[in-house]
Protein backbone atom coordinates (compact mmCIF):
# COMPACT_ATOMS: atom_id res chain seq x y z
CA UNK A 1 0.00 0.00 0.00
CA UNK A 2 1.47 3.67 -1.30
CA UNK A 3 1.03 6.19 1.26
CA UNK A 4 1.05 9.76 1.46
CA UNK A 5 1.66 11.43 4.62
CA UNK A 6 0.82 15.40 5.70
CA UNK A 7 1.38 17.11 9.15
CA UNK A 8 1.14 20.52 8.89
CA UNK A 9 -0.30 21.63 11.98
CA UNK A 10 2.15 23.65 13.99
CA UNK A 11 5.01 25.35 12.74
CA UNK A 12 7.29 21.93 11.13
CA UNK A 13 5.46 20.53 8.13
CA UNK A 14 6.60 17.16 7.54
CA UNK A 15 5.71 15.04 4.16
CA UNK A 16 6.68 11.46 3.95
CA UNK A 17 5.78 9.17 0.74
CA UNK A 18 5.64 5.35 2.60
CA UNK A 19 5.21 1.75 0.60
CA UNK A 20 3.31 -0.28 3.93
CA UNK A 21 6.27 0.49 6.78
CA UNK A 22 8.87 1.51 4.39
CA UNK A 23 9.70 5.31 3.95
CA UNK A 24 10.32 6.03 -0.02
CA UNK A 25 10.81 9.73 0.94
CA UNK A 26 10.24 12.29 3.70
CA UNK A 27 10.67 15.75 4.08
CA UNK A 28 10.50 18.09 7.23
CA UNK A 29 10.66 21.87 7.13
CA UNK A 30 10.88 23.74 10.49
CA UNK A 31 11.53 27.48 9.57
CA UNK A 32 9.39 30.68 8.98
CA UNK A 33 7.35 29.70 5.33
CA UNK A 34 3.35 29.36 4.72
CA UNK A 35 2.88 26.03 4.58
CA UNK A 36 0.18 26.91 1.65
CA UNK A 37 3.07 27.54 -0.25
CA UNK A 38 5.20 24.73 0.67
CA UNK A 39 3.02 21.72 0.53
CA UNK A 40 1.86 21.17 -2.84
CA UNK A 41 5.34 21.36 -4.14
CA UNK A 42 7.10 18.94 -1.63
CA UNK A 43 4.00 16.48 -2.59
CA UNK A 44 5.37 16.48 -6.01
CA UNK A 45 8.56 16.53 -5.48
CA UNK A 46 8.43 13.58 -2.50
CA UNK A 47 6.03 11.60 -4.55
CA UNK A 48 8.24 11.84 -8.03
CA UNK A 49 11.27 11.35 -6.29
CA UNK A 50 9.78 8.00 -4.88
CA UNK A 51 9.20 7.10 -8.27
CA UNK A 52 5.66 7.38 -8.59
CA UNK A 53 2.72 9.28 -10.03
CA UNK A 54 -0.11 10.23 -7.84
CA UNK A 55 -2.27 7.66 -9.56
CA UNK A 56 -0.10 5.17 -7.55
CA UNK A 57 -1.23 6.49 -4.42
CA UNK A 58 -3.41 4.49 -1.95
CA UNK A 59 -4.52 6.25 0.96
CA UNK A 60 -3.95 9.64 2.41
CA UNK A 61 -2.80 10.08 6.15
CA UNK A 62 -3.23 13.56 7.52
CA UNK A 63 -2.64 15.15 10.84
CA UNK A 64 -5.64 16.46 11.67
CA UNK A 65 -4.82 18.44 15.05
CA UNK A 66 -5.09 19.76 17.28
CA UNK A 67 -2.43 22.82 16.44
CA UNK A 68 -2.47 25.51 14.95
CA UNK A 69 -6.11 26.56 13.06
CA UNK A 70 -4.88 27.93 9.97
CA UNK A 71 -1.97 24.68 10.11
CA UNK A 72 -4.37 21.83 9.99
CA UNK A 73 -6.85 23.15 7.85
CA UNK A 74 -3.95 23.47 5.49
CA UNK A 75 -3.22 19.73 5.31
CA UNK A 76 -6.24 18.81 6.13
CA UNK A 77 -8.06 20.51 2.93
CA UNK A 78 -5.32 19.11 1.00
CA UNK A 79 -6.08 15.55 1.80
CA UNK A 80 -9.59 15.64 1.47
CA UNK A 81 -9.11 17.06 -2.25
CA UNK A 82 -6.31 14.50 -3.12
CA UNK A 83 -8.11 12.04 -1.64
CA UNK A 84 -11.22 12.74 -3.57
CA UNK A 85 -9.68 13.43 -7.06
CA UNK A 86 -7.74 10.28 -6.93
CA UNK A 87 -10.69 8.44 -5.25
CA UNK A 88 -8.49 6.79 -2.58
CA UNK A 89 -9.02 6.20 1.32
CA UNK A 90 -8.43 9.11 3.70
CA UNK A 91 -7.58 9.07 7.33
CA UNK A 92 -6.74 11.28 10.12
CA UNK A 93 -4.50 11.01 13.25
CA UNK A 94 -3.87 12.91 16.14
CA UNK A 95 -1.05 15.26 15.58
CA UNK A 96 -0.42 14.85 19.26
CA UNK A 97 -0.02 11.16 18.58
CA UNK A 98 2.22 11.56 16.07
CA UNK A 99 4.66 13.66 17.88
CA UNK A 100 4.43 10.88 20.94
CA UNK A 101 5.44 8.14 18.43
CA UNK A 102 8.56 9.60 18.41
CA UNK A 103 9.36 8.39 21.53
CA UNK A 104 10.13 5.04 21.68
CA UNK A 105 11.76 1.52 23.96
CA UNK A 106 9.89 3.02 27.16
CA UNK A 107 7.58 2.41 29.90
CA UNK A 108 7.21 5.97 31.01
CA UNK A 109 4.29 7.83 29.53
CA UNK A 110 4.64 10.12 26.95
CA UNK A 111 3.28 13.57 26.76
CA UNK A 112 3.22 15.31 24.18
CA UNK A 113 2.50 19.42 24.29
CA UNK A 114 1.69 22.05 22.17
CA UNK A 115 1.44 25.84 23.44
CA UNK A 116 -2.50 26.96 23.02
CA UNK A 117 -1.89 30.28 24.88
CA UNK A 118 -2.71 31.78 28.32
CA UNK A 119 -0.45 28.84 30.12
CA UNK A 120 -2.74 27.06 28.54
CA UNK A 121 -1.70 23.31 26.36
CA UNK A 122 -3.05 21.08 24.01
CA UNK A 123 -2.11 17.76 25.39
CA UNK A 124 -2.52 13.91 25.71
CA UNK A 125 -0.95 11.13 27.55
CA UNK A 126 0.48 7.72 25.90
CA UNK A 127 1.94 4.82 26.31
CA UNK A 128 3.69 1.97 24.72
CA UNK A 129 1.84 -1.68 25.48
CA UNK A 130 2.59 -4.72 23.26
CA UNK A 131 4.32 -2.69 20.76
CA UNK A 132 1.07 0.07 20.13
CA UNK A 133 1.08 3.38 20.95
CA UNK A 134 -2.00 3.94 23.69
CA UNK A 135 -3.98 6.54 23.93
CA UNK A 136 -4.37 6.51 28.10
CA UNK A 137 -5.36 10.17 28.66
CA UNK A 138 -7.45 11.29 25.41
CA UNK A 139 -6.20 14.44 24.00
CA UNK A 140 -7.68 17.74 25.31
CA UNK A 141 -7.14 21.35 25.92
CA UNK A 142 -6.13 21.91 29.44
CA UNK A 143 -4.42 24.62 31.95
CA UNK A 144 -0.80 23.47 32.08
CA UNK A 145 -1.03 23.62 35.62
CA UNK A 146 -4.17 21.15 36.02
CA UNK A 147 -1.85 18.82 33.53
CA UNK A 148 0.80 19.45 36.30
CA UNK A 149 -1.06 18.23 39.05
CA UNK A 150 -2.85 14.96 37.72
CA UNK A 151 0.82 13.64 36.57
CA UNK A 152 2.29 14.57 40.07
CA UNK A 153 -0.36 12.37 41.42
CA UNK A 154 0.55 9.06 38.93
CA UNK A 155 4.10 9.54 40.37
CA UNK A 156 5.53 7.96 37.12
CA UNK A 157 8.14 8.61 34.92
CA UNK A 158 6.89 11.05 32.47
CA UNK A 159 8.93 12.15 29.16
CA UNK A 160 7.42 15.28 27.76
CA UNK A 161 7.87 15.95 23.84
CA UNK A 162 7.22 18.66 21.48
CA UNK A 163 8.63 22.19 20.39
CA UNK A 164 6.58 23.70 22.92
CA UNK A 165 7.53 21.76 25.69
CA UNK A 166 10.77 23.90 26.35
CA UNK A 167 9.32 26.92 27.25
CA UNK A 168 7.39 25.04 29.94
CA UNK A 169 10.36 22.75 31.32
CA UNK A 170 10.58 25.51 35.04
CA UNK A 171 6.83 24.50 35.57
CA UNK A 172 6.80 21.46 34.66
CA UNK A 173 10.05 20.48 36.87
CA UNK A 174 9.07 22.48 39.67
CA UNK A 175 5.98 20.10 39.67
CA UNK A 176 7.61 16.71 38.59
CA UNK A 177 11.21 16.94 39.94
CA UNK A 178 12.86 14.06 38.61
CA UNK A 179 10.24 12.14 37.04
CA UNK A 180 10.54 14.95 34.73
CA UNK A 181 12.22 13.83 31.25
CA UNK A 182 12.49 15.80 27.93
CA UNK A 183 13.02 14.79 24.25
CA UNK A 184 15.90 15.39 22.75
CA UNK A 185 15.43 18.38 20.03
CA UNK A 186 15.59 16.23 17.17
CA UNK A 187 12.48 14.34 18.31
CA UNK A 188 10.46 17.18 19.15
CA UNK A 189 9.55 17.95 15.84
CA UNK A 190 6.69 15.95 13.53
CA UNK A 191 7.89 12.51 11.46
CA UNK A 192 5.54 12.08 8.67
CA UNK A 193 7.03 8.59 8.70
CA UNK A 194 5.68 7.96 12.17
CA UNK A 195 2.06 9.99 11.05
CA UNK A 196 1.77 7.35 8.35
CA UNK A 197 2.75 4.30 10.00
CA UNK A 198 -0.16 5.03 12.74
CA UNK A 199 -2.19 5.48 9.94
CA UNK A 200 -1.47 2.95 7.50
CA UNK A 201 -4.40 0.03 8.76
CA UNK A 202 -6.67 2.53 10.36
CA UNK A 203 -10.19 2.41 8.29
CA UNK A 204 -10.85 5.39 5.66
CA UNK A 205 -13.16 7.74 6.57
CA UNK A 206 -15.76 10.26 4.53
CA UNK A 207 -14.38 12.87 2.25
CA UNK A 208 -17.22 14.65 3.10
CA UNK A 209 -17.64 14.39 6.86
CA UNK A 210 -14.00 14.76 7.94
CA UNK A 211 -13.42 18.07 9.88
CA UNK A 212 -10.35 18.79 12.06
CA UNK A 213 -10.03 17.69 15.63
CA UNK A 214 -9.08 21.50 16.81
CA UNK A 215 -10.43 21.02 20.72
CA UNK A 216 -11.02 24.22 21.52
CA UNK A 217 -13.89 26.69 19.74
CA UNK A 218 -11.85 30.26 17.85
CA UNK A 219 -11.60 33.59 19.80
CA UNK A 220 -14.35 34.15 17.30
CA UNK A 221 -16.94 31.81 18.07
CA UNK A 222 -16.34 32.09 21.35
CA UNK A 223 -17.58 35.72 21.44
CA UNK A 224 -20.41 34.52 19.06
CA UNK A 225 -21.62 32.65 21.58
CA UNK A 226 -21.08 35.09 24.24
CA UNK A 227 -22.88 37.42 22.75
CA UNK A 228 -26.21 34.90 21.31
CA UNK A 229 -26.63 32.74 24.66
CA UNK A 230 -28.74 29.55 24.07
CA UNK A 231 -28.15 29.69 20.44
CA UNK A 232 -25.81 26.85 20.16
CA UNK A 233 -22.53 26.44 18.05
CA UNK A 234 -23.53 24.72 15.00
CA UNK A 235 -26.01 27.91 13.48
CA UNK A 236 -22.56 29.64 14.17
CA UNK A 237 -20.09 27.99 11.16
CA UNK A 238 -20.50 24.67 9.50
CA UNK A 239 -16.56 23.14 9.75
CA UNK A 240 -15.24 22.27 5.98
Amino acid sequence: MRLLALDTSNEAMSVAVLDNDRLLAQTTINHERTHSEQLLPTIDDLVAASGLQPEDLDKIIVADGPGSYTGIRIAVTTGKTLAYTLNIALVGVSSLEVLAANITDTKAMIVPIMNARRNNVFTGVYQWDKGQLINVVTDRHVPLTLLLTELTTLRQPVIFVGSDAAMFRGQIIEALGGLAHFAPDWLNLPQALRLGQLGKDLPPVSVYDFVPRYLRLTEAENNWLKAHPGKGHDVYVEKV
